[in-house]
């Protein structure tokens, strides 16, 4: 068959913080011609945006409030994703440890998690989308023809997250990173509302010993014989 294919299809990665989702989903995304959805940096904006306007994080009303009147869009471009936060570019900002360590508080709010979920719904209606997070596949977008479920162990994700924060944030260490890695992933896995989980109809993919281009061509492959059935 002609590659890539006219028809289109849906592909969900889900896997715990620092496991490489963001890099490999982008990855394939590229070779499909797909549009990439960062859902993480959704929930990231949304916890920016109410760290600057100083609410309770304990109080679930007034984030809920917050996240219906915030314009969150995602910008494609060749070399990643742009996030506009009520037009504001803040790409960058959310990937602060300040939001890091809070992100997992406001994405268990049951009512964030309805505007965002509904939000990234209607982006994968045309099909044609590699979106990413915690509960893609088991509760955004459960008829994905393709589910993937990427992990690694906690020290090899704390070794990446460190090598992406080593300039912007010099006092960062491993240690400390895995130890907030490893609250994350219970937090994450723990919460009543669409917990961290791997889908019964998903693939395990490991990456602690794979390159993100050897993940991404590992899930490519998964695709290519989806659109082949």
């Amino acid at each position: 068959m002609n590659w890539p294919p006219t028809a289109k299809i849906n592909v969900a990665i889900d896997g715990p913080a620092g496991a490489g989702k963001s890099t490999v989903a982008r990855k394939v995304a590229e070779i499909l011609g797909y549009i990439y959805v960062d859902t993480g940096a959704m929930y990231r904006s949304v916890t920016l945006k109410a760290l600057r306007e100083g609410l309770d994080l304990d109080d679930a009303r007034s984030l809920a409030s917050m996240a219906r009147r915030t314009d969150l869009r995602l910008v494609p471009e060749p070399s990643g994703q742009r996030v506009l936060m009520d037009g504001e570019d803040v790409t960058e900002g959310i990937r602060s440890q300040e939001v890091t360590s809070r992100v997992s508080k406001v994405a268990a709010v049951p009512d964030i998690r309805d505007v965002l979920v509904k939000l990234q719904r209607d982006i994968a209606d045309q099909r044609g989308v590699v979106m990413d997070g915690r509960d893609i596949g088991t509760n955004v977008l459960p008829d994905a023809e393709v589910k993937v479920f990427m992990t690694a162990s906690v020290r090899i994700r704390a070794e990446r997250r460190w090598l992406e924060l080593r300039e912007k944030e010099p006092g960062a260490t491993v240690e400390a990173l895995m130890e907030a890695i490893a609250a994350r992933d219970q937090s994450d896995s723990e919460r009543e509302t669409s917990p961290l989980r791997q889908a019964d109809d998903a693939v395990l993919l490991d990456t602690s010993q794979l390159t993100a281009d050897e993940a991404a061509e590992r899930i490519v492959s998964l695709c290519r014989r989806a659109l082949e059935v």
